[in-house]
């Protein structure tokens, strides 16, 4: 049965007055945003790096691919459905490592671990998290979710995130190798606001006792001055996947994947999946859209490991054109941290519900009753 007859033809039902005053589009959810968070944590979230070209390509490379829709087809009984690593999800759609998000709403991750819990959603946690992903985890049950792992200098931190991560039920390990260090987001050198400096983003670092026992005190300012120390890692490289293997069983994707040959290298190393990301163009500016980046990423590596996407996603037909050009599943950002700043856990159900239905609707009217059938077939190029 499919996500819309579920909610038995949710457009001519009684309209829900706890949700009725929230809003559709991704624009007046960013709008209402800006109009409730302040300037610093605001920009921190919405910006980009330098001229913000890139973030602006992640959009227009949605618009520059059309679907074809098919017709005379059944399409009465539809699944959004999909299997990775094992695991059955109900749909291709993930929420993406955002960290620091109590800088948007008070209760920051917990409420997002609700709604996407609720909404049988996998969450994936920062390490730059308000809260320990035990806590996370604790809201969560048994609900799926993956932990990101920003590579620390200093490597025993990272082993012990890890295997923090996989005892609080994370299924899968998500290695973000694109910020070796900070890109050059002119908004915060504007509003001289730094959520990580100013302790929003320590929680994991602070409760995990191989990272504590590098203080000579454990205090916030001593914490501070720690992770700042060893978050960015210019000698990251390959080799360092197989120290992350050693130290835990779970699948290892890494993340801020664009290059063809980088894919390429990934499968060699033995990486379980990849996402397409350019960090929502908050590192390199003029990099290439994801969007752009998928059809030869996907080709390379040939299925031989599941194809994430982040970055520019918004809408459900930005999830079908995303499926269509190769990737087994989709990543959203600030979709949902723009529904947290405005109504908290309703905000980012919200979010997530309208994206859900405008996937459902667009499958049916494309002619496709499930994932399977969403191929290149049905797109065309603008």
């Amino acid at each position: 049965m499919s996500f819309v007859e579920n909610k038995e033809s949710f457009l001519f039902t009684k309209v829900d007055k706890s949700t009725e005053s929230l809003p559709i589009s991704f624009e007046d959810w960013e709008r209402l945003a800006r109009e409730r968070v302040p300037a610093g944590p605001f920009d921190y979230t919405a910006g980009g790096s330098v001229e913000e070209q890139t973030l602006a390509a992640n959009r227009a490379a949605f618009s520059r691919w059309a679907i074809v829709p098919r017709m005379l087809r059944d399409v009465t009984n539809r699944s959004m459905a999909i299997t990775l690593f094992n695991q059955q999800l109900k749909t291709p759609v993930l929420l993406a490592p955002v960290g620091m998000q109590a800088i948007s709403h008070p209760e920051g991750e917990l409420a997002t671990a609700r709604a996407a819990a609720q909404a049988g959603v996998p969450l994936v946690v920062s390490t730059v998290s308000s809260h320990s992903m035990e806590q996370i985890a604790e809201v969560m049950g048994d609900a799926p979710r993956w932990y990101q792992l920003y590579w620390s200098t200093d490597r025993e931190v990272s082993a012990s995130m890890v295997r923090r991560a996989e005892a609080a039920g994370y299924s899968a390990i998500v290695l973000t190798v694109d910020t070796i260090m900070l890109g050059w987001k002119r908004r915060d050198f504007k509003n001289g606001y730094s959520p990580l400096r100013e302790g929003k983003g320590m929680a994991n670092y602070i409760s995990d006792p191989v990272f504590c026992s590098r203080l000579s005190e454990v205090t916030p300012e001593n914490a501070v001055e720690e992770i700042l120390r060893t978050i960015y890692t210019p000698a990251l490289t390959w080799s360092d996947i197989d120290y992350l293997r050693e130290h835990t069983s779970l699948p290892i994707l890494v993340k801020g994947i664009l290059h063809p040959d980088d894919a390429k290298l990934a499968v060699e190393h033995g990486v379980d999946g990849i996402i397409v990301s350019n960090h929502g163009g908050r590192q390199v500016d003029g990099a290439i859209a994801t969007l752009d980046a998928l059809p030869t990423i996907a080709e390379v590596v040939q299925g031989r490991i599941p194809v994430l996407l982040d970055s520019g996603v918004r809408t459900g037909p930005d999830v079908v054109k995303a499926i269509a050009l190769g990737a087994n599943a989709v990543l959203i950002g600030r979709p949902f941290v723009y529904g947290l700043a405005v109504a908290g856990e309703k905000g980012v159900a919200s979010v997530v519900d309208t994206l859900l239905h405008e996937l459902d609707v667009t499958l049916a009217l494309s002619g496709c009753a499930s994932l399977a059938d969403v191929n290149r077939s049905i797109l065309t190029r603008q």
